[in-house]
This record gives C-alpha cells, sequence and structure tokens, in this order.
C-alpha cells in the first residue's frame, strides 16, 4: 500500500512539474528570460487573488505586498525577485527588466526578516502598452551574502530599478537557477497613474 501511495505522490510532483515548466515556456519566460524554469510554484496571493501560472491580475489588485509562502529549510536564506522583462511593452522590450520587489537574506520562510534591496511597488503598465508579464522567482542563496547593490527602499522612485537583468542579479551572487517561482500578467487600469505620480513618472 505503502509503495503505491509513494508512486502516486511522485507522479503528482511530476504533473505539477510539467504544468511550471510548459507554463513558463509558452509564456516565453523561458529560454527568454530564464535558462531553466523552476521546480517548485512559488504561493503568491494578493489579497483573495491567487497567482497562477500567468492569470490576469489588474494593477489595482496587486498594488500591496503580497502574501508568499514556499517550502524552505530552517537554516538555509532566500532571495525573491519581481520583475516586469516587458518594459515598455512586450512586443518592444527596449529596456531592461524593471524590479518591482527584491528582498535579500530571507531566513527561512520569514520574507519579513529579510533585507529589502528594493522595495515593493505594484505593476504599472503604460496605458496602451498591453499586458505585461510580472515574474516572481526564490533563489536559495549559498550562504548568509553582503550584497553591496544601491538599496531602493522608499518607494517613491523609479530610477534605479532598471539597467539589470534577473538573470545578471541571479549570476552575480552565483544563485543558480530558480527553485520556486510564478508569474501574472497586468495591463494598464485607473490605478496606474497613482502608482506613476507616487514614483514622479510623468
Amino acid at each position: 500500500m505503502m509503495k503505491y501511495l509513494i508512486i502516486i505522490v511522485i507522479g503528482i510532483i511530476e504533473l505539477v512539474n510539467a504544468d511550471i515548466d510548459s507554463a513558463f515556456r509558452d509564456a516565453e519566460i523561458v529560454p527568454g528570460i530564464l535558462i531553466n524554469p523552476p521546480n517548485n510554484e512559488l504561493q503568491v496571493t494578493y489579497s483573495s487573488k491567487k497567482v497562477n501560472l500567468g492569470n490576469e491580475l489588474t494593477p489595482t489588485e496587486a498594488k500591496d505586498i503580497p502574501e508568499i509562502n514556499y517550502k524552505h529549510e530552517t537554516d538555509d536564506f532566500y532571495s525573491l525577485i519581481m520583475a516586469d522583462p516587458d518594459v515598455p511593452s512586450r512586443s518592444n522590450p527596449s529596456v531592461p527588466a524593471f524590479f518591482h520587489w527584491i528582498v535579500v537574506n530571507i531566513p527561512a520562510g520569514n520574507i519579513e526578516k529579510g533585507q529589502v534591496i528594493i522595495s515593493y511597488i505594484g505593476p504599472g503598465p503604460p496605458k496602451d502598452s498591453g499586458l505585461h508579464r510580472y515574474i516572481l522567482l526564490l533563489y536559495k542563496q549559498p550562504g548568509k551574502l553582503s550584497f553591496d547593490d544601491e538599496r531602493l527602499v522608499p518607494n517613491t522612485e523609479a530610477n534605479g530599478r532598471t539597467g539589470h537583468s534577473v538573470k545578471s542579479f541571479a549570476d552575480k551572487y552565483k544563485f543558480g537557477d530558480p527553485i520556486a517561482g510564478n508569474f501574472y500578467e497586468a495591463s494598464y487600469d485607473e490605478y496606474v497613474p497613482i502608482l506613476h505620480k507616487q514614483l514622479g513618472i510623468i
């Protein structure tokens, strides 16, 4: 009986991994932004709205910091990155990824105890720019690290959030592939001008 139960559990895990793999490839996150997809789904919830491998949310629904959950080890440290690679639009991604959130040195699953490199801001896709992808990735660090990146803790500044890729940040600190991830899409709504004003974007 136990043998069959183990086989069933392994089968379910393989199905979930296949879903993540295909979702990241179908959305052209792999190989466009990542070399390999994450093996596990990062649990991301905005109030009652759950992120589900490419579903659509509005900027209004995603304006506040989401709840994040993931499998973790007690003694390990993690980094969380949220980025929009579709700047100014997915059809013309001429600007490197816009970082919406970076938290590093997260002990186990305690994101609130991590070090904020870039404070959270929600989606702000320009008007008539179509759907943007918002990718959240979790990396396991090789240990507790010193990060020399500029801190953008007040969420009132857009400068400094662009100019780097997710891959270059991960490579700089030898993260390897993300261990968990998720993504959603969003397009312009009435909250975007409020966010742009907050960031000083005319």
